[in-house]
């Protein structure tokens, strides 16, 4: 597995558990809550805020893209450690900073407005845990 082309805390904990899968370290307190969008979902909103926009002379249109749901980074690890099909994993917090989240600069909770692209028609397929789950499934097979 390499992360030339991969990053983020799905591919991290992955990572993190294949080198050891009896101990994963949070960055953060854990709580950190987050909207996750499967790349197909990311497409699909990309295409119809094209389809669907039109610009005048120099004008531009802005949208969120996101999920409709949040999830905690907790979950996500509980997630991945399910699709690893790994037991008795230790889970360590670093406690983070500036209340908990997982380094400065980190948002400890992320979650977009989502509806002026919404009202054109685009609403995602998977939430955030179906999301994560998916790519993690994806993750895994890539490595082997």
């Amino acid at each position: 597995m390499t992360d030339v082309h991969c990053h983020g805390v799905t591919f991290d904990f992955v990572k993190k558990l294949k080198k050891d899968p009896f101990n994963l370290e949070i960055l953060g307190d854990g709580t950190q809550t987050k909207s996750y969008l499967y790349i197909d979902d990311c497409i699909d909103a990309i295409e119809t805020a094209w389809k669907t926009t039109r610009t005048q002379g120099n004008r531009v249109e802005t949208y969120n893209i996101g999920s409709e749901n949040q999830i905690a980074v907790n979950r996500i690890a509980e997630i991945i450690i399910e699709e690893m099909r790994l037991k008795n994993v230790n889970i360590s917090y670093t406690g983070g900073v500036d209340g908990g989240r997982g380094w400065k600069g980190d948002v400890k909770n992320m979650f977009l407005d989502i509806a002026k692209l919404a009202a054109k028609g685009w609403k995602p397929k998977l939430n955030s845990s179906k999301a994560v789950r998916k790519a993690t499934r994806e993750i895994i097979l890539s490595a082997n």
